[in-house]
């Protein structure tokens, strides 16, 4: 399913996001393990509350990172979560 890029992005319930220090990144936890979440990623996923849309999670991350053009990046990235099962537009 594609995601909406104007409904608030949500993480589904099986999964917890944190910083784990032992992987010195962000991860996801589930009952079966954890993804880890280096770099950018992990930045992308601190915005995945269930308030911002994909468009005002990019507007922010511009925000934050001027004159760099993420656009494509983070829906791409975005994009992949959704596929996997990880997140999901309300």
């Amino acid at each position: 399913m594609t995601l909406d890029v104007t409904k608030p992005i949500v993480l589904e319930r099986q999964f917890r996001f944190q910083f784990e220090p032992a992987q010195d990144c962000y991860v996801l936890l589930y009952p079966e393990g954890l993804i880890k979440l280096p770099g950018s990623s992990g930045e992308i996923m601190k915005l995945v509350d269930g308030k911002l849309s994909a468009n005002e999670i990019i507007s922010q991350l511009e925000t934050t990172f001027p004159g760099v053009d993420l656009k494509q990046d983070v829906l791409d990235f975005l994009e992949n979560a959704n596929d996997k099962g990880w997140i999901r537009s309300e």
